[in-house]
């Protein structure tokens, strides 16, 4: 049976020769020259991909009996043949055809998992976490093997196609003759690896690594003992929680999260009465690679009677836990429920709600007992829950009370009943200000007032902060306030400052004065640069800053949008210069004496590109900003 081929491939006798995809050779590379010490992974992840195949054969055939029909006992078999220096790890599962094998065994196809390569970090410990993360565990086989030869034959298809290759950069696909559907993976062990033809060995990896998986996994170690089944075979979320021990939990984390991270947080429940299911779930430690992918798609996976349905049931569990990994088990609906028929299923909607309420409530616990665990927790995972404070009002109270900023008030994250705790006395606002990095945020010259008079400023570094903020108003009656909108009025922060009150007052008669004659030269030379030119009151040691005007969009969420091509026009943004900054005054003075003086126009725009640069924005004209600031320093040391 004959394929066209294309430039890439060659046709002989209908053996296919293909290459490899770049990605796949370089994870070749990897699991062969890397990940030595961690070798006996290869049997784990073939295991766990077996199991797989189960779990979708018996969902598929809940709508076509005829695909189990004529083998409904689902299982695993290791077999080994030590003449042969081979062992056999096969399924009679789902199985695989020709264009199958070519996308799972020959590419990297899935979403997402064309990062894995730049995520590559030569640190084996990590990298073999990232092998389970993006669903490449299959070529764990070459680090114990010189060749692998995979034979499938796909449920409900007469043709079976075999997969061979030696890990160097090409592999086959020919048709052949084979009983039965399923899948069998041959690996010829490389000189050295002879500790994988001992079913003792066998039996221990399979014990600690795969007890967890619900089907019987078998051992052919062609010995006296003959076929051996050498798991328990029963689904561990349905045993009672005091005969599961720690790793037994943690190596099911493993499989159900493709990961192997420490799981940070197990929730393992089962609820009896009107609605009965089982819940075992998984926070992890580390963060999934696809954490952020644009498709949001939740790890929990839908068992009915401990019959696999889907997991990509997004009623489920919200967007906003995504991170969550796991399953639940329900008695309630029925085997052959549709995924159309889960959209509005009330009992999906009964245990959704309670699955959030049992994370939250874990979330919290955590947060008031263990504080430190749960801010590396919110590193994490932070940026994702707060996308649940804008989108689902249900919960928004309960997340903002877990909500944890960096602040001004050290290094350590702070929760917003800590803020108003500190909070000085006349001050009635929660000052916060947004941007691209803390460090720039710390540094900002916008709170360089509140600052001076021990105001802490919340630092927000995540895009979603701009969003949440936007339905977040007010947290216990205080109003949340962005440092870089409007006009702040500090003389609250003032009662008991004489020095502070007389200082005000003197910013306030300066504006008829000399700070006025700026004022004016700056407004007449930026004409429609600036919305406005004002005396700040939010300065203290920088010359100038930039602010939004009251009522406009916060800077950093105009910036954000205009990224996204979501705004078409950044509003004019208004100059705050400082009247205590010895350049100002100097300004001041010259603007007082000599109004039309060049010297007022080039350095108003050099100070109004110096504001743009702090804010993280282009400076307009980068050709003529140089020139202005080499003019300006020739002068500078032809008076000096």
């Amino acid at each position: 049976m004959n394929r066209e081929a294309n430039s890439n491939n060659t046709v002989n006798d209908g053996v296919e020769t293909k290459p490899f995809q770049a990605e796949v050779g370089k994870i070749l590379d990897l699991v062969v020259n890397s990940l030595y010490s961690n070798k006996e992974i290869f049997l784990r992840e073939l295991i766990s991909n077996g199991s797989d195949a189960c779990d979708r054969l018996r969902y598929a055939a809940i709508t076509e009996p005829a695909l189990i029909k004529e083998d409904p006992e689902l299982s695993i078999k290791i077999s080994i043949n030590k003449k042969a220096r081979t062992i056999t790890v096969a399924d009679n599962g789902i199985g695989m055809g020709h264009d199958d094998l070519v996308e799972n065994l020959g590419t990297i196809a899935r979403s997402g998992t064309a990062a894995f390569v730049d995520e590559l970090t030569g640190d084996s410990a990590k990298d073999v976490t990232l092998i389970g993360q993006f669903g490449v565990g299959f070529y764990s086989a070459f680090m114990v093997a010189d060749k692998v030869t995979v034979t499938s034959s796909k449920a409900g298809e007469e043709t079976a196609w075999q997969w061979k290759s030696e890990g160097s950069g090409e592999f086959t696909v020919t048709p052949v003759q084979r009983e039965g559907r399923g899948t069998w993976i041959e690996l010829h062990l490389r000189k050295g690896e002879s500790e994988f033809l001992d079913p003792t060995r066998l039996r221990h990896i399979v014990t600690t690594y795969s007890d967890h998986i619900a089907l019987p996994i078998q051992l052919d170690g062609t010995g006296s003992e003959g076929v051996e089944t050498i798991n328990s075979a029963a689904a561990l979320w349905t045993r009672a929680k005091k005969n599961v021990s720690d790793d037994q939990y943690k190596e099911f984390y493993h499989h159900v999260a493709h990961s192997f991270d420490e799981p940070w947080s197990i929730l393992h429940n089962k609820a009896e009465g009107r609605l009965e299911y089982t819940n075992l779930l998984f926070i992890p430690t580390a963060k999934p690679h696809d954490l952020f992918d644009p498709a949001r798609k939740h790890g929990v996976k839908l068992y009915v009677k401990r019959v696999f349905i889907t997991d990509d049931c997004q009623e489920l569990m919200p967007a906003w836990m995504r991170f969550v990994r796991g399953l639940v088990d329900s008695e309630d609906l029925p085997l052959n429920i549709s995924r159309e028929m889960l959209q509005h299923n009330p009992v999906v909607t009964k245990i959704r709600t309670a699955l959030i309420k049992r994370v939250l409530g874990e979330l919290e616990k955590k947060a008031d007992k263990s504080p430190e665990d749960f801010a590396a927790f919110w590193e994490n995972f932070g940026p994702v829950l707060k996308e649940g404070i804008y989108e689902d009002s249900d919960y928004r109270e309960r997340l903002v009370e877990l909500l944890h900023c960096h602040s001004t008030n050290g290094d350590q994250l702070v929760r917003l009943s800590g803020y108003v705790e500190r909070m000085k006395d006349g001050q009635d606002e929660i000052y916060y200000i947004s941007g691209d990095n803390i460090d720039g945020l710390r540094n900002s010259p916008q709170i360089e007032g509140l600052l001076a008079r021990g105001v802490e400023v919340l630092l927000f570094d995540d895009p979603v902060d701009e969003f949440w903020t936007g339905v977040v108003q007010e947290y216990k009656e205080k109003r949340l306030r962005s440092v870089t909108r409007g006009d702040i009025d500090l003389s609250n922060l003032d009662i008991d400052s004489d020095d502070a009150k007389e200082k005000r007052e003197k910013r306030k008669a300066g504006t008829s004065g000399e700070i006025a004659s700026l004022i004016g030269a700056f407004k007449l030379a930026l004409g429609e640069e600036v919305g406005d030119v004002r005396v700040s009151t939010r300065l203290t040691d920088s010359p100038v800053c930039l602010v939004a005007d009251e009522g406009a969009l916060d800077i950093h969420l105009e910036r954000l949008l205009k990224q996204q091509n979501r705004l078409d026009e950044m509003s004019k943004r208004v100059l705050e210069i400082n009247p205590d900054n010895e350049l100002i005054k100097s300004l001041a003075a010259r603007a007082k004496e000599k109004p039309s003086d060049p010297t007022l126009v080039e350095t108003a725009e050099l100070l109004l590109d110096q504001a743009r640069i702090i804010e993280g924005d282009a400076v307009t004209d980068p050709s003529a900003f140089s020139k202005r600031m080499t003019k300006m320093m020739a002068k500078s040391l032809a008076n000096g």
